[in-house]
């Protein structure tokens, strides 16, 4: 018998956690799984949506879950399907159907819009089912990677430029990110304007990254673009790894095309070989109205892998 039932806060958190990581682990490249203590890490973001998650039983057993998410501190009438996943030895049976189905009833009676949710672009089932339940194409997200071993200068940078390290205890420094991260993504239809709050946390508490850096040029005097990197040391420990993370890039509109992002992009690629990584890593969407991946191609960045996200406009 499958029934589907709401979360029970803080009680849930063990078994959401081990059908997450059961139900995740095909996504062996990069999905790194997550423990009990970073979820109740994540779920102290300010946006965190505490509604909206579902866990499937199969004859009692728990086997799949869904988060159908809500951005609180979003005005747009956009909610999102997370955490979508089914333990693979009952995939098949229905599970993920049900799954789907109560996480887009949820969302709709929420007020909701656009439900947007991504998948691998091999699941030969996910796909199908979004398609079924009306869901088109969106965007393609796309994962890169670069050996830090191949870094080369004159590529571009601009060498005129002054780099300097935020300071996490300044709170000037936080606030100046946040503007920046603000500015130089209010095109991108991707996403909204961030919170000082949000800033603070994704700096201070980031649930994976525990070691971070973040970098700001200057040019005349005035920030003009930051990069961020990180270090996901249980990633690593999984993969057998020395890999870091380009954890966010911007540079604002009229400083564009003068080599900024380049320099930007080096500086954090050689702080990372200085911590005695081997690799880095990122993602960006090839919607991404700056075009960013074609700095990461110049730089020497390969694509590894790609996902989708499809969406379905509620009338």
């Amino acid at each position: 018998m499958l029934n589907i039932r709401q979360f029970v806060q803080c009680a849930d958190a063990p078994v959401w956690v081990e059908i997450l990581n059961a139900a995740y682990e095909e996504y062996e490249s990069w999905w790194r799984g997550v423990t009990v203590e970073e979820m109740l890490l994540a779920e102290k973001r300010p946006n965190f949506d505490f509604e909206g998650r579902f866990i499937a039983e199969l004859d009692g057993k728990p086997v799949g879950l869904v988060h159908a998410r809500v951005d609180r501190l979003s005005k747009e009438k956009k909610g999102y399907i997370y955490s979508f996943g089914v333990i693979p030895a009952f995939r098949g049976l229905g599970v993920e159907e049900k799954l789907l189905g109560a996480a887009m009833n949820d969302l709709e009676k929420r007020g909701m819009k656009l439900i947007q949710t991504w998948t691998g672009i091999k699941r030969n089932d996910h796909i199908p089912l979004l398609e079924k339940r009306g869901f088109t194409f969106a965007y393609r997200t796309i994962d890169m990677e670069i050996n830090l071993s191949d870094i080369q200068s004159n590529v571009g940078e601009n060498t005129t430029v002054s780099i300097r390290s935020l300071q996490k205890d300044v709170e000037e420094d936080i606030e100046m990110l946040n503007w920046l991260i603000n500015e130089c993504f209010k095109e991108d239809p991707l996403r909204r304007p961030r919170t000082v709050e949000e800033t603070r946390h994704s700096v201070l508490n980031h649930p994976q990254l525990k070691e971070q850096e973040i970098f700001f040029a200057a040019l005349d005097q005035k920030n003009v673009g930051y990069v961020g990197i990180g270090i996901d040391e249980k990633y690593n420990i999984k993969q057998s790894a020395k890999s870091g993370r380009i954890n966010g890039i911007g540079v604002l509109k009229a400083y564009r095309r003068k080599g900024i992002g380049t320099r930007l992009m080096l500086r954090g690629l050689k702080a990372l070989r200085a911590k005695e990584m081997t690799k880095a890593m990122l993602d960006t969407e090839d919607i991404n109205p700056t075009r960013a991946i074609t700095l990461y191609e110049k730089i020497g960045f390969k694509v590894m892998q790609e996902y989708v996200t499809y969406e379905k406009h509620i009338v």
